[in-house]
């Protein structure tokens, strides 16, 4: 007897579940076993886990980059600030060397100096030692040399301008004369 083709309406509902239904049924069961369910929540959970490691160290370098580059910002403003000051400081300097007879304008001009030096040193701007070291050229900038046999190599015998720096940052280099 040859199986006639039903029309859905004439097809029995379990007729319809027999049609539905692959008969690969087995393979189905053993995907769904707690053992596997198991290994993929855990493979899910260590998916998440590491990002959330990776965006909690992406927010850490975030963190302390911006807190490095406000750093930045400050001894940058900071040393262009000194820096405008610093014509100030080298006339009131070249005034404290030239000859004066009045008294009264002298101790005007070194209690402005003083002033200012102590105004530079609160905000961490110090003078560049030079007079008597040994040459640096991250530090000095050399304008003339001169054979001295009186000082030692590299030494420097005389500043003609101030230098300075604030932390590792130079804001000026001291302009001086190295001896041989």
């Amino acid at each position: 007897m040859a199986k006639e083709k039903k029309t859905p309406e004439q097809e029995t509902p379990e007729e319809v579940l027999e049609q539905e239904t692959p008969e690969t049924e087995p393979e189905t069961e053993a995907d769904t076993t707690p053992e596997s369910e198991l290994e993929t929540w855990k493979n899910t959970l260590a998916q998440q886990e590491e990002k959330y490691l990776r965006l909690a160290a992406e927010y850490d370098n975030y963190r302390k980059r911006s807190a490095k580059e406000k750093e930045s910002a400050w001894t940058d403003a900071k040393a262009d600030t000194a820096a405008a000051f610093l014509p100030i400081y080298d006339n009131l300097e070249r005034a404290l060397k030239a000859p004066c007879s009045d008294e009264a304008f002298l101790k005007g001009v070194e209690m402005t100096m003083t002033q200012l030096k102590e105004v530079l040193g609160k905000l961490g701007i110090e003078e560049i030692p030079a007079l008597g070291e040994k040459f640096d050229a991250n530090l000095h900038n050399a304008v003339m040399h001169v054979d001295d046999d009186s000082a030692d190599e590299n030494t420097v015998v005389e500043v003609f301008q101030t230098g300075f720096k604030t932390g590792d940052k130079v804001i000026r280099f001291a302009m001086v004369k190295v001896a041989n």
